[in-house]
């Protein structure tokens, strides 16, 4: 399948944002999408322009599975907009497939968050180190987003050396704001994004929204391996940012009890969904599509690493009782950071030591819009996070009707909804887990009635509204007096 993306007019008259459809050719996507929507929408779209995985398209192009079509209005969200914005994301691009490598939610995040304030006529130019020797200067991902491709140190350093390319990433940033013009704002993403933006805000005397995804002082709590430097430096991004964007009130304890922001600078921007690719579907098609039986079906989706817990989703599916011996559990994803290879090693020995060699799959990270059919698949989605800010796979796996079982941690404890959309879990005892996990499997009631609720709480949150938040922090900043620090 590919998915094809609407932008401004040819949005509303489609009514979605997002569409899989199937073809081998962009026209015959393209026809699929006019026979589904109708004359309205095939009349906005002689207008478009029509670019394929970022670059202008021709219709006869060949298309394959995991492809993107856009369909571009001559005039968009972003466009001649109200407003420019310096988004900083300097270890991972949007453009990057999450699951593996140190591509993860976070790259969703900046990718949507992007577009929809581009909707809103606010340019979006994305700063990221350069990763490859062969990508171009810039990609035009749509109207109001363009992704920078910012060389700084060799393309192949891991994320733990990446600070040694600071002072070269943001001079090329400044570089490419000079030649391009100047900017109202600059949002930086993760830590080291905020140094970089800390250190622009100066050079521009612009202000400096930023949103860290994951804080060192947390992760150092939990006994995971983080530098004193990174704690320095996220504090003093955090004394100088004129508004951190927190994803809810776990975050926002965490930033003003272990970094001391002051709490009127801190703002609870949750993050969306994409409801025009997650929804809910028919399980039993999408068991089809990926080859699976009745057998239950547990899923767990994410980068491999010690903070996600892969672990205690095996000794889950281990300690169900033997009346759900066929049960089965999906890990979609890659390993992830330093210790994300002998992570999967780990588990994988785990697996063959527990004897459930026959039924644990391994699957390597899909394109982000595939996964809806595996959260539709799923009887439950096993999200065992020793930390999570927020939880975006607990967000879509409830969006696609999924009941979500989760640790009661950080934001998912906001998330899952206990009982209603999900359980948590507040201890890491494989029987606790299995417990709740059974409850789901033998009632199928209790499991459906999960699923609607969770649809119901997911269709509250959207990239639109995540925008919306994000637009009014710029806009306040604008009548405001930028925070001093003594940089």
């Amino acid at each position: 399948m590919v998915t094809l993306r609407f932008f401004a007019a040819v949005r509303q008259a489609a009514g979605v944002g997002a569409v899989e459809l199937a073809g081998t050719t962009v026209a015959e996507v393209l026809d699929a999408a006019v026979a589904r929507f109708g004359p309205t929408f095939e009349e906005q779209l002689r207008a478009c322009r029509i670019w394929r995985n970022g670059e202008p398209a021709e219709l006869s192009e060949p298309v394959a599975a995991g492809d993107e079509i856009a369909a571009l209005p001559p005039v968009s969200g972003g466009a001649g907009g109200t407003g420019r914005v310096a988004v900083i994301s300097l270890h991972t691009s949007p453009l990057v497939q999450p699951g593996s490598g140190d591509s993860g939610g976070m790259n969703v995040y900046v990718r949507e968050l992007a577009a929809a304030l581009a909707h809103r006529r606010l340019e979006c130019s994305v700063y990221v180190r350069r990763f490859r020797d062969d990508l171009p200067p810039e990609i035009c991902v749509e109207p109001g987003v363009r992704v920078v491709h910012v060389t700084a140190g060799p393309c192949d350093l891991p994320k733990e050396a990446l600070s040694g390319t600071l002072d070269a990433f943001t001079d090329g940033v400044l570089a490419d704001i000079a030649l391009t013009g100047d900017i109202d704002a600059i949002h930086a993403h993760y830590w080291l994004s905020g140094v970089a933006g800390h250190r622009i805000k100066h050079a521009l005397d612009r202000p400096l929204v930023t949103t860290f995804h994951t804080l060192g002082r947390v992760k150092q709590a939990l006994g995971e391996a983080e530098s004193p430097a990174r704690a320095r430096a996220e504090h003093e991004v955090v004394a100088c940012s004129d508004v951190v964007c927190a994803a809810g009130a776990a975050e926002t304890s965490h930033l003003v009890e272990l970094y001391g922001a002051p709490a009127d600078r801190v703002q609870v921007v949750a993050p969306g969904v994409e409801h025009a690719l997650f929804s809910p579907g028919d399980p039993e098609g999408a068991r089809a599509a990926l080859g699976l039986g009745g057998e239950p079906v547990l899923l767990f989706v994410g980068r491999v690493q010690p903070l996600k817990g892969l672990d205690l989703a095996v000794r889950t599916l281990s300690a169900l009782s033997d009346r759900r011996r066929s049960a089965r559990l999906l890990v979609v994803g890659g390993p992830s950071g330093p210790q994300g290879r002998a992570e999967l090693a780990r588990a994988r020995r785990l697996v063959a030591a527990s004897g459930l060699g026959q039924r644990v799959l391994f699957v390597p990270p899909q394109p982000h819009h595939r996964l809806a059919t595996y959260y539709r698949a799923a009887d439950a989605v096993l999200v065992p996070s020793r930390s999570e800010t927020f939880g975006l796979v607990a967000l879509e796996a409830a969006a696609c009707g999924a009941p979500v079982v989760a640790a009661a941690v950080g934001g998912l404890r906001t998330l899952v909804r206990h009982g209603r959309t999900g359980y948590l879990v507040a201890d890491r005892d494989p029987r606790s887990w299995a417990q709740r996990v059974e409850e789901i499997l033998e009632d199928r009631l209790t499991a459906a009635a999960l699923a609607l609720e969770a649809a119901a709480v997911a269709r509250d949150y959207s990239w639109d509204a995540t925008a919306g938040l994000v637009a009014g922090c710029y806009d306040s900043l604008r009548r405001r007096r930028l925070v001093e620090c003594l940089a």
